[in-house]
């Protein structure tokens, strides 16, 4: 068979069919822009049925975000994950420095808002400065590691208190114990009982305020009892606190040729207890109440104090006091109404002989009220007025004067808190008495009251005491005696189990109307052991002196005790 034109030809047209059927198949097969367009077609999401080049909305960073997967042939979107390029200018809308935080860089140079704290939130610490040296920094040289004690082997603990069981909430950390060696008490029911009890034996070189001095050993039993309420609402406190000091030996009924002006035997007694009791009625509005007893004897070297006795006779004062708080925001008022009963027991004579003392028992009523104001937390001044009457069992004492009367004090000051550093209530004011018996001038003077507590460091704490008293005496023409203490004491704690106590005592006692003024000085040292929680033992060493303007009526003493005190 022989060529033609007409074959030719055919035959070339059979190849350029065959070559354009390939370049159609290789055009499927390959990634072009029509197998963009139809993944783009397939897609469920914002503008997925258009290329993003060709989409009318306007580009966002929610649609740049729905680009799950880069498209071929299309620009990657900017997301708000990635950083942004340094060429690319804000999006539509968007402000400069729109992304700035309220405390970072901004870069139109606005003032930066600072952060606000509320007042009992921590502060930050600022970054430290150059030159710094590193905190884990000891010696020159970096701790690598923590000390083999964090790291050492420790008895274990239950997988609960370590905090270590799954699905635990975190434990909250206990508190750290203020006093380590202090009583830890019992629970009676919604009540917290504490109970201790001291025991101390030593020498006394003047335990009758002589002038002579006359030394006796001596010994002292000491019980204490508190009770405190565990309520939400309301609150019950019973403190109760005595002491019983013995001596081991006796004084002559006569002394350097005379009646002995002291007691033959100086054992005496003293308590002092008080329940008290709240009742919140309101938020506002509470309700108290107060029993208070008070059991002791004159003080020794005290001229009210009978030649010749054989034994002190026992003063006992039983009170109460009821009254009512009110608060108006930071306003307080408080009002309260009074009452005690002063009796004394009958006084023994050397020679069996005995005396009575109804003169000296008396009946008091009066009333208080308060006015206090809080400027801000920690200081709150108050003013207060007091007033009262005595009443005594027989109208005329033993030297003819009737020693009825009435009288009362008017002071100001403040209570306040100062950081935990100073804390306590300073007052200052006037106080007057008047006795029915014209032949007895009025009793009066200026009055301190203070109670102020002074943290200096974690290990020292100093306590400062003041108190003015208007109290009664048998001295012929004498009204009645205005009475100050003031007290300085600072307790030191060499280790937590040893404390060193000092204090210092000063007082003065004017016998208005009768000319004569007494000075006491007093100063104290005890160190105390703390062996456990239930028993410490305790040295003291106390020097006691009485200066006074009437002749022979001076005198001194040094006491020396040492003991144990168990406590619960």
């Amino acid at each position: 068979m022989g060529w033609s034109p007409d074959s030719g030809r055919a035959a070339r047209a059979r190849r350029w069919r065959d070559a354009s059927a390939a370049c159609v198949l290789l055009a499927a097969l390959g990634g072009g822009p029509a197998q963009a367009q139809t993944i783009d077609a397939l897609r469920p999401v914002r503008d997925g049925f258009l290329a993003p080049q060709d989409s009318p909305l306007r580009r966002t960073v929610v649609s740049g975000l729905s680009d799950a997967a880069p498209t071929v042939g299309v620009d990657t979107p900017i997301s708000a994950s990635s950083p942004p390029r340094q060429t690319g200018g804000p999006l539509p809308g968007r402000p400069a420095a729109s992304g700035a935080a309220d405390t970072g860089y901004d870069s139109l140079n606005r003032t930066r808002k600072k952060p606000r704290y509320y007042p009992a939130q921590p502060r930050p610490k600022p970054p430290p400065g150059p030159g710094t040296r590193p905190s884990g920094e000891l010696t020159g040289q970096l701790r690598p590691t923590l000390p083999p004690s964090a790291s050492a082997n420790k008895p274990p603990i239950p997988a609960a208190m370590a905090g270590t069981v799954p699905g635990q909430p975190p434990r909250k950390r206990l508190k750290i114990d203020d006093d380590p060696f202090g009583a830890v008490g019992d629970y009676a029911g919604p009540f917290l009982v504490k109970g201790a009890v001291e025991l101390s034996a030593g020498y006394d070189s003047n335990p009758a305020r002589l002038g002579n001095p006359r030394g006796m050993p001596a010994w002292m039993i000491a019980p204490e009892f508190l009770a405190v309420s565990n309520w939400e609402r309301h609150a019950l406190v019973a403190d109760l606190r005595g002491s019983f000091t013995g001596y081991g030996s006796t004084l002559p009924a006569r002394l350097d040729g005379g009646v002995n002006p002291a007691p033959t035997t100086l054992d005496r007694p003293d308590f002092t207890g008080h329940l008290d009791g709240r009742l919140d009625v309101s938020r506002d509005t509470s309700v108290g109440a107060q029993l208070r007893l008070r059991a002791a004897t004159d003080n020794p070297g005290s001229p009210n104090v009978q030649a010749g006795l054989a034994r002190y006779p026992v003063a006992t004062t039983l009170g109460t006091t009821i009254g009512i708080d009110q608060r108006f925001n930071r306003l307080q008022i408080s009002a309260g109404a009074t009452a005690d009963r002063t009796s004394y027991q009958q006084s023994k004579l050397t020679d069996g002989s005995a005396t009575s003392n109804d003169d000296r028992n008396f009946n008091q009523y009066g009333g208080i009220g308060r006015v206090s104001y809080e400027v801000m937390p920690g200081l709150k001044p108050f003013a207060e007025i007091q007033g009262d009457s005595r009443v005594h069992d027989q109208r005329f004492d033993r030297a003819g004067y009737q020693r009825d009367s009435a009288g009362g004090t008017a002071k100001a000051g403040s209570s306040f808190e100062f950081t935990r550093l100073l804390t306590g209530e300073l007052s200052i004011g006037y106080a007057t008495r008047s006795y029915v018996d014209p032949r007895l001038n009025r009793l009066q003077g200026f009055l301190t009251s203070a109670s102020l507590v002074w943290s200096a460091t974690p290990l020292t704490t100093a306590r400062f005491l003041s108190d003015t008293q208007l109290a009664e005496t048998t001295v012929a023409g004498a009204s009645g005696v205005l009475v100050r203490t003031y007290t300085v004491q600072v307790d030191h704690d060499f280790r937590r189990w040893l404390t060193g106590i000092g204090k210092f005592s000063f007082g003065t006692l004017d016998y208005q109307g009768y000319g004569r003024s007494d000075r006491t000085y007093s100063a104290e040292g005890n160190l105390v052991y703390k062996m456990t929680r239930s028993l410490w033992v305790k040295g003291s060493l106390r020097y006691d002196k009485l200066d006074s303007n009437i002749t022979g009526a001076g005198s001194s003493g040094t006491v020396v005790m040492l003991g144990v005190r168990l406590q619960n």
